[in-house]
């Protein structure tokens, strides 16, 4: 019988420190669910797996990754009494799942999964894309399904990735038995949100891009980065007009900026309409905007590296809380994969009435041959 819980399924490849484009594109939105304590069983996933699909050359850049990641979760508030945090790797039931997945799905359907293939592009996978990375999309839906999440906070990326396993569930419920529930994502409820841009202009802010604000990053280096942004190329000088679409800087402050900073740190403007009036029509420098965004930031990142610091003391606690979260999503992930067997009917050994089916089957076929 499906569970009527409400259950959150969400997680991150540790293939290096996490920054703001997360922050903001789901780690925020995972530790609002978390404080409104609106779920029965929230899970956050350290998916290693995944991450050796396109590592498998270099295992050891995700080795050292699990902590920084671990560590990243935790110092932004993320709490092991409140949610199981655990690493796929340590559920084997995740790859048995994938396993039976597989066949429900064909190689073009993956093929035109847009996630996928924009991966794909961005890793030069095009003339040798490796079986794991390609059966990305069937991974996702076994992680997501072995928990019986029903909400999966993501990025607007991965939304395809959604679709394909709410596919794959409908598929697998229509040919065995209804045992799996259909995921429902969930976005960033700002827009600018969804995709953070790159400290470079670049459209996306993204670890192997190296053009992100790290949770992790000192004080010296968030300074930096901000002051070094890339803004307006033809807001040469001060009286300069300045444009404010495709500019960073204000896409940041769309995302950051609360009118309560520009009492505090801004006062001479009420609101970002009125900044972005005066930036427009000239007499506005970048420096002025750029403190502004590195003081917003600030005050969320302080009180982010101040917990990594703690829980950086702490390393065989912090491992000690993968390990117990590890025990507990196997636990979750079993029972899940027991009933998928069940429904295959491939659950031989537990099968009673199979067994004694074919006991009876051959003790009649020996008495037969006797008579």
């Amino acid at each position: 019988m499906k569970s009527s819980k409400k259950i959150i399924l969400t997680g991150d490849r540790p293939t290096g420190r996490l920054h703001l484009g997360h922050f903001v594109g789901s780690l925020r939105n995972r530790l609002e669910l978390q404080n409104k304590k609106d779920y029965d069983e929230m899970y956050v996933m350290i998916a290693d797996a995944q991450a050796l699909t396109d590592n498998a050359d270099n295992p050891e850049k995700i080795r050292e990754n699990i902590i920084e990641v671990a560590l990243d979760y935790l110092s932004i508030g993320l709490d092991p009494e409140k949610i199981t945090i655990f690493i796929q790797s340590q559920v084997p039931a995740l790859t048995e799942l994938t396993f039976y997945y597989s066949n429900l799905v064909t190689v073009s359907r993956l093929q035109r999964n847009p996630t996928v293939k924009n991966e794909i592009k961005l890793r030069n996978f095009e003339a040798n894309i490796p079986v794991g990375f390609f059966n990305y999309p069937i991974s996702q839906a076994a992680d997501i399904t072995a928990f019986q999440a029903n909400i999966v906070p993501v990025g607007e990326d991965q939304l395809p990735m959604i679709e394909q396993a709410r596919e794959i569930v409908r598929s697998f419920n229509r040919i065995y038995k209804d045992v799996l529930i259909e995921p429902k994502a969930i976005l960033p409820t700002n827009k600018n949100a969804l995709r953070l841009p790159g400290i470079d202009g670049n459209a996306k802010m993204s670890k192997s891009l190296g053009n992100g604000i790290y949770l992790a990053d000192t004080k010296e280096e968030v300074k930096r980065k901000v002051m070094s942004m890339y803004t307006d190329p033809n807001h040469v000088h001060v009286e300069d007009p300045g444009n404010v679409e495709n500019n960073p800087v204000f896409t940041y402050l769309e995302v950051f900026a609360s009118d309560k900073d520009f009492r505090k740190y801004l006062p001479q403007y009420q609101n970002l309409e009125e900044l972005k009036i005066h930036y427009q029509k000239g007499g506005l420098g970048d420096v002025t905007i750029k403190k502004f965004l590195l003081q917003i930031i600030e005050n969320i990142l302080e009180p982010i590296r101040l917990r990594r610091a703690m829980y950086e003391q702490q390393i065989e606690n912090v491992y000690d809380i993968l390990k117990i979260g590890s025990k507990k999503a196997n636990i979750r992930a079993n029972e899940t994969l027991r009933l998928v067997k069940e429904a295959m009917a491939i659950n031989y050994f537990e099968d009673e009435d199979l067994i004694q089916k074919h006991i009876k089957k051959y003790n009649q076929k020996e008495k037969d041959s006797n008579e």
